[in-house]
């Protein structure tokens, strides 16, 4: 009888998302199933208000990507009303988006996926003066020295001594899958901390720019900041002074911290590829520089690459309802003509159905609807979004960039581009795209002062701002790439209020369950063929899950202002 596992919740994400997984006899992932647990019910909380006010609700989806929804949102509802934003708004667009990406994806190596590869407490028997050695082979990174190490390594004995690790708690630390040597897992436990108040310097940029974060302010026409160099309160020298800081400082950490860190983390692991997965990959591109319109100018290019083909790249258009749909024939939802037959997002339904068995239970009904997540597809195959599937489409478009920052990479490791597809692979091309992003960063910055100095100060385009000037009836498309993948935002305006919303989200894409044919999502896919050296202990499970960046916040309870409950889910 095949042996069975549950993963539930997966931990070091917000939660609500299980994996089951069955075992052949030699401890190795035959089957694996992904279910999200708890409704994501935005689309309706949307429908009947004004759409101006769209991005304030939609960015509240999640409070890690804390401005993709608002970004997709503005987008969306500009493309539907024929909306041109002013080019400053554009640009600072850009650099937040690029700011948002770049911290994210440091957040995800140190916090959320290093201790996949990291044993903390093997730090304890590491010599301080080897560490010092070690981490000055690799990098310039001045906090490095005998004594640095030493009194880190003292703080966690003093964790362990008093009988909690604190933020390392619960880990499945002497398990035998990890391969770091102790000098190695305590300068990576040293950065660790490091990052942790490194982060949240870099989201300065969009207090600035958007008041606050998380969830700055946005503004569709453009953006709800003043540029006025003379001015203490709005966008002036000062303020953009401090930007610049901003980004020398992330583009010093990423080049002697994070980078180094990932290419000596993996070269203890590059014999573990497993995790490949699906091998298609979805991009809708991203970063502007001229209008969203022209698809020729993203920085990250828009493409989808299917069974691992780096020689073809194949155009995508998500407006095109043969190609992005959405099917409920394993989700706990319901169509009104049929659960197996995918919608497209301008067409989508969301009235939820829930047939699973009553918690707490041991197993999903696998056979049956066993996930709070749609099942989107392209062209109607399963894919994969996110960075591994924007540098790989990059790489295919023989992007210079990229192609230069992989062959470095693969390079430093000894391996071919196929090593890419792979967990470990997926957790290098978030740190090539991490360098990247820091580079949009300064490459927007420049931007922005560049056309300050021409003297357009414009942020916001008011021609459509009043209601009377909208078409009676409209559609629209919003889309960004978010750390985690694509995502996109369609919207149906009617008599100047939200008719339809539909947003089709990265981790949906990648945690989707199985779709009427029966074929696996990302996640699902990735599992398949994974060795397990400890059941009892499925490292393995996590290293795969979290090198997608796993959340699954999109999921929210439904109550009115008022504290009245819109809609309700009951277990039968």
């Amino acid at each position: 009888m095949a042996k069975k596992i549950v993963v539930d919740p997966i931990p070091r994400i917000e939660g609500h998302l299980r994996i089951e997984a069955t075992l052949n006899d030699s401890n190795m992932i035959e089957e694996a199933y992904s279910s999200g647990t708890m409704w994501r019910g935005i689309e309706v909380i949307l429908k009947g208000r004004d759409p101006r006010d769209a991005w304030a609700f939609a960015e509240r989806i999640c409070g890690v990507c804390t401005t993709v929804h608002a970004l997709a949102s503005v987008r969306c509802v500009e493309d539907a009303l024929g909306i041109a934003v002013p080019t400053n708004a554009r640009i600072i667009r850009n650099l937040m988006n690029a700011t948002q990406v770049t911290q994210d994806h440091l957040v995800h190596f140190y916090h959320l996926h290093a201790l996949d590869w990291v044993d903390v407490v093997s730090a304890l028997k590491a010599d301080p003066k080897q560490a010092s050695v070690i981490a000055q082979s690799i990098s310039p990174w001045p906090k490095s020295s005998p004594g640095y190490f030493k009194e880190l390594q003292q703080r966690l004995v003093g964790f362990v001594e008093s009988g909690q690790l604190g933020i390392f708690s619960n880990g499945y630390w002497g398990h035998p899958a990890y391969k770091l040597p102790p000098e190695v897992n305590l300068i990576a436990v040293a950065h660790y901390l490091e990052a942790l108040d490194f982060q949240k310097e870099i989201v300065k940029i969009h207090t600035i720019f958007g008041g606050k974060n998380p969830h700055p302010n946005y503004l569709v026409g453009g953006m709800a900041c003043a540029i006025d160099p003379n001015s203490d309160t709005a966008i002036n020298i000062e303020r953009l002074s401090m930007i610049k800081k901003i980004i020398d400082e992330t583009q010093t950490f990423i080049d002697q911290v994070y980078i180094p860190d990932l290419l000596a983390i993996a070269g203890y692991y590059k014999d573990s590829l497993y995790g490949g997965g699906l091998g298609n990959y979805l991009s809708y591109g991203d970063f502007p520089e001229t209008t969203l319109e022209d698809f020729k100018t993203l920085l990250w290019p828009r493409g989808a690459i299917l069974n691992k083909d780096l020689t073809t790249v194949i155009d995508v258009d998500p407006r095109d309802a043969s190609q992005v749909t959405e099917e409920v024939s394993h989700s706990w939802y319901t169509y009104t003509k049929g659960d197996a037959k995918g919608l497209h997002p301008w067409q989508g339904e969301t009235t939820p159905k829930y047939t699973g068995p009553k918690p707490p239970f041991e197993h999903l009904d696998t056979d049956k609807k066993y996930s709070w997540l749609k099942t989107p597809r392209w062209k109607n195959h399963p894919m994969e979004v996110g960075p591994l599937a924007r540098v790989l489409i990059a790489y295919a478009k023989g992007d210079p960039m990229i192609k230069e920052t992989v062959g470095l990479v693969l390079s430093t490791l000894g391996v071919g581009p196929e090593a890419l597809f792979s967990t470990l692979g997926r957790t290098a091309a978030r740190g090539i795209e991490c360098k990247q992003t820091a580079g949009f960063m300064r490459h927007y910055y420049d931007q922005l002062v560049a056309n300050i100095k021409t003297g357009d100060l414009r942020t916001f385009n008011s021609e459509r701002w009043d209601p009377s000037t909208w078409p009676e009836e409209c559609k629209g498309f919003g889309y960004t790439e978010a750390p985690r993948g694509s995502l996109g935002h369609w919207i149906h305006i009617k008599d100047q209020k939200i008719k339809e919303y539909q947003i089709v989200v990265p981790s949906t894409w990648n945690a989707s369950p199985r779709d009427a044919n029966g074929n696996s999502g990302a996640y699902e896919s990735a599992l398949k063929g994974t060795p397990m050296v400890n059941p009892e202990q499925p490292l393995e499970i996590l290293r795969t899950v979290h090198s997608f960046d796993p959340c699954l916040a999109c999921a929210s309870h439904l109550f009115d202002m008022n504290g009245k409950e819109i809609t309700s889910v009951t277990i039968v």
